[in-house]
């Protein structure tokens, strides 16, 4: 479970979302968000998957009503593996320049420009010339052997090789949205490599043993525990942990909505609530594992690499704005590409550089696999319940078809402004989609189905507890996650302002596309619904109500943990709903 725990969610996300929203103010609204919702949604969706084994869009048999809230958590989940393939694809890119006796962000090469430079440069300063002081520029003072005056040397603001490198050879960024420009010809064949890594493992089926999954889960750890050590080691690397986690955080930022919605929205991405996934993988348990204490270890062991990664990298930006002489908010342009610029910086001041960058970049393209596995086998086997027959017979070319369409879908994201598209679909499908699925989630469950039934249920799996026990989660599950997550989503609407990569604004057509994008994961909501409603007998109350009871055939799995309360249920088997299983699942069933 620690190996689900780490993924590029905390090592790449979180420390982007912490740069860009204040420093270390973050991690108040990022701590209350684990306790208040995080926690209580992971709890939930694990017990919910373990208690009747079954995947995430025929979980709903609970409540039928709401079941186009799985297929929205499907749809999000699909439209964030198209941009998650393309992270990877950074990450084998910089993987494959790591190939090099000296790393090419190392220095200012021929790629760079005058603002590139690994030291500060003095601009203009005060100086004697003649027995008189004069100011000057920089390069008149030492054309003429001039010395500068202590206390009046002005710094030219000066780009790292590393953020230059990201910019101009990696991405070849463009000006924005706008200017589409070409593909990336090499992050394109990146791109292919990855698909084709995710193809040929689904086609041969994933197996895993104890010694893969202990080596994937310590890897990280040991990759990140060595750049905190040489970033702390660098001058200046005390202002990054103190913007971090000390006076320098920009408490101000408080008082922003987006910086709420993004705390929540890190904790949902991270954990995977609201995604799905969690619900296909804790199905797979045993009925009566203790998935109270999974829900408390993941998530604190989760949360915890996520403040590691945070340590290492802002000790690196700490030494970055002391170079560059300028504040830590403003070293990197964008959060986004934090990642692949203050690693990529710290990784080229390290002894024997490239095998370290190989093990870093090496680290990342593990991390994003393993989560990208389950996504896509989530897919496929979608399709495989919706058209069984057809599936047993071309399971490989229709699984080779969903890469390549993916692929497809994904080249928008390798041109010169494939940078936007990425920070768009993560802006709005990562935001307020996992929002609105988590709302209507935890609604469902506790208000409709009924929260205390739905206790009942998780006492049959863990064992009959107290009442004091259950007060917390019933505070939460009542009343605290259901309205905190309906404010931040209100109050996120109406302060919304459109997204911005850095400094870059983003077009209007393209907000209306991240719209369209939401619109389209949510509006199977409403049609399911109508749907459930208009195949049910009776007047329109009584077929409302009908769709809020659970299915003849909800209840757990095995006819063995059944008992009293669910004696009745009709056997699953008998009549089979769409589940999405998963290859997170099959993994650790074999252990």
């Amino acid at each position: 479970m620690v190996g689900y725990a780490v993924g590029l969610g905390n090592v790449w996300r979180f420390p982007y979302l912490t740069y860009q929203n204040g420093g270390g103010a973050f991690l108040i609204p990022y701590t209350l968000m684990l306790a208040l919702a995080g926690l209580p949604l992971f709890f939930m969706e694990c017990s919910l998957g373990q208690f009747a084994s079954l995947g995430p869009i025929s979980i709903w048999r609970i409540l039928p009503l709401f079941q186009g809230v799985g297929i929205t958590m499907v749809i999000i989940s699909t439209f964030v593996s198209i941009y998650y393939n393309v992270i990877i694809a950074y990450a084998l890119y910089y993987l494959f320049a790591s190939f090099q006796k000296v790393l090419p962000w190392s220095d200012c090469f021929s790629w760079a420009d005058e603002f590139c430079s690994k030291i500060r440069l003095v601009s203009d300063c005060n100086a004697t010339l003649n027995g008189e002081i004069i100011h000057a520029n920089y390069s008149f003072i030492t054309s003429n052997n001039l010395t500068c005056m202590n206390g009046t040397m002005n710094y030219k603001p000066v780009q790292f090789p590393s953020e230059q490198y990201w910019n101009k050879v990696a991405l070849q960024r463009s000006s924005g949205l706008d200017e589409t420009g070409n593909i990336v010809w090499y992050l394109a064949l990146c791109l292919l490599l990855s698909w084709m890594i995710v193809g040929a493992a689904l086609f041969k089926g994933i197996k895993s043993s104890g010694k893969v999954v202990y080596f994937t889960a310590l890897f990280p750890y040991v990759i990140l525990l060595i750049l905190l050590v040489r970033g702390a080691t660098l001058e200046g690397a005390l202002d990054g942990i103190e913007y971090y986690i000390g006076r320098q955080s920009n408490i101000t930022k408080l008082m922003e909505a987006e910086v709420w919605k993004d705390a929540a929205t890190q904790i949902f991405y991270s954990l995977s609530v609201a995604w799905g996934g969690l619900v296909a993988l804790s199905s797979y348990n045993k009925f009566h594992n203790n998935c109270y204490s999974d829900a408390i270890f993941v998530c604190v062991t989760n949360c915890v690499t996520s403040v590691f990664a945070g340590f290492a990298i802002f000790s690196i930006l700490g030494h970055m704005a002391f170079v560059s002489k300028r504040p830590v908010s403003e070293v990197v342009d964008s959060g986004f590409d934090l990642a692949f610029v203050a690693y990529p910086e710290a990784l080229s001041k390290l002894p024997v550089s490239p095998l370290w960058s190989f093990l870093f970049f090496f680290m990342l393209l593990l991390l994003g696999l393993d989560s990208q596995f389950a996504t896509i086998e989530t897919l496929t086997t979608t399709i495989h319940d919706i058209y069984p027959e057809v599936m047993k017979k071309l399971r490989i070319p229709i699984t080779l078809g969903v890469c390549t369409l993916l692929f497809f879908l994904g080249l928008i994201c390798v041109t010169q402004a494939g940078i936007y598209w990425v920070n768009l679909i993560d802006h709005f499908c990562a935001g307020w989609g996992i929002l609105i699925a988590a709302v209507l989630e935890i609604i469902g469950i506790i208000y409709i189905y009924g929260g205390n039934r739905f206790i009942e249920d998780i006492e049959m799996m863990i064992g009959k507890k107290s009442r004091v026990f259950w007060l917390w989660w019933r505070m939460c599950w009542f009343f605290i996650t259901p309205v905190l997550l309906m404010a931040i989503l209100v109050w996120s609407l109406i302060t919304f302002s459109p997204p911005t990569y850095g400094s870059v604004l983003y077009p209007a057509w393209g907000t209306a596309v991240g719209w369209c994008m939401i619109i389209f994961c949510v509006i199977w909501i409403p049609i399911i619904a109508i749907l459930k409603i208009v195949k049910a007998e009776g007047n329109l109350c009584q077929r409302i109500v009908s769709c809020c009871r659970p299915a003849a055939n909800w209840g757990p799995c095995l006819e063995c943990h059944r008992g009293e309360r669910y004696s009745h249920v009709v056997d699953p088997k008998k009549e089979k709903e769409h589940e999405i299983p998963t290859v997170a699942g099959f993994v650790y069933t074999q252990q």
